[in-house]
């Protein structure tokens, strides 16, 4: 079955930086567009990030653009995020996810989830 297991998360301090990685198993990952998604507590789940197949388009959230990164490495079946000059409002369960159809901005667009990683940014 499908597996998308993040790890990467941690307690940082605002400004400092993360890379989170999703690795991928049962399905044929270099020809699946993969998100980045992240839950506040108490809030809703939101669009981070997606990248195409083979990397060719990326797209970001206003919140996070310039300073986040989607990448990934079809050779090991392994999804990044590398986020930059992190702040408080960062602070969240970030999810990866595989999409199944449809925009790659919402979260029905997606089939498949991770388990998630805790990233905290305090000030």
């Amino acid at each position: 079955q499908v597996q998308l297991v993040e790890s990467g998360g941690g307690l940082v301090q605002a400004g400092d930086s993360l890379r989170l990685s999703c690795a991928a198993s049962g399905l044929t990952f270099s020809n699946v567009i993969m998100g980045w998604f992240r839950q506040a507590s108490g809030k809703e789940r939101e669009f981070v990030a997606a990248i195409t197949s083979r990397s060719a388009m990326s797209y970001y959230a206003d919140s996070v653009k310039g300073r986040f990164t989607i990448s990934r490495d079809n050779t090991k079946n392994t999804l990044y995020l590398q986020m930059n000059s992190l702040k408080p409002e960062d602070t969240a369960v970030y999810h990866c996810a595989a999409h199944r159809g449809g925009s790659f901005y919402f979260r029905n667009s997606y089939n498949y989830w991770g388990q998630g990683t805790q990233v905290t940014v305090s000030s």
